[in-house]
């Protein structure tokens, strides 16, 4: 039988939506920062209307778990436990970066990929990936937040070419420079749904699915409010 998942992302500046079923993927796309609210929902209208699904027809429904924005990663996993409740659905968390990762395999055959989305206050998310023979990725590195100066000695010196991801790498392009690691420019900005399906699952056929009360962020920064306070963690 044909695994069926939906996947709803909003973390970073782009909102999107994908439906796996089976090896087929219906998804929907756009760069819509301010925007998210007004555009998840129909997009998943969209595509289930697109394959012929109703949301009880599905397996389980995935979401981008973040890092990134806030307001973004909250919204998306607010949506996501809406849909997941209505229809009784196991859910799925999945990380942005290694989403990005999933993209530069899916779109030009990379395995090794370093993602970085900018975090405000000169810090970027980070995580270093290499994929796997099963087709999932392992990390290198964990996602961590780090200040861009900071990352050359934290990645994992390997000769390989590494590809990279996301908008950290843009924001904070004199701080990166120093990595002395053979880097390979790539073009994906941002972390897509339909890459968020095809982690999932693999998460799915591990049995790593929470209900939907459970269903949690990761932001890394757990302290940002007292981020610039004297005297503050």
């Amino acid at each position: 039988m044909s695994v069926k998942i939906l996947a709803v992302d909003t973390a970073t500046e782009n909102c999107s939506v994908a439906l796996l079923v089976g090896d087929k993927v219906y998804s929907r796309s756009e760069v819509a920062p301010r925007d998210h609210t007004k555009k998840v929902l129909p997009m998943v209208d969209e595509v289930l209307k697109e394959a012929g699904l109703t949301l009880t027809d599905l397996d389980a429904l995935a979401f981008g778990r973040g890092p990134g924005s806030f307001t973004g990663v909250r919204i998306g996993i607010g949506i996501a436990q809406g849909l997941g409740f209505g229809a009784d659905l196991p859910m799925i968390g999945i990380s942005t970066l290694k989403a990005m990762a999933q993209a530069n395999y899916r779109l030009h055959g990379k395995e090794q990929v370093i993602a970085a989305i900018d975090a405000r206050m000169s810090e970027v998310y980070l995580g270093q990936y290499q994929r796997l023979e099963s087709g999932d990725w392992i990390a290198v590195v964990s996602e961590c937040v780090i200040p861009p100066q900071e990352v050359g000695q934290l990645l994992d010196a390997s000769p390989l070419a590494w590809t990279t991801a996301g908008t950290g790498w843009g924001a904070y392009e004199d701080g990166l420079s120093s990595i002395s690691l053979n880097l390979e420019a790539g073009d994906v900005l941002y972390p897509d749904a339909q890459d968020m399906v095809i982690l999932a699952k693999y998460e799915l056929e591990q049995g790593n699915t929470v209900e939907a009360e459970q269903a949690s962020p990761v932001y890394l920064r757990d302290k940002v409010a007292w981020k610039k306070l004297p005297g503050r963690e």
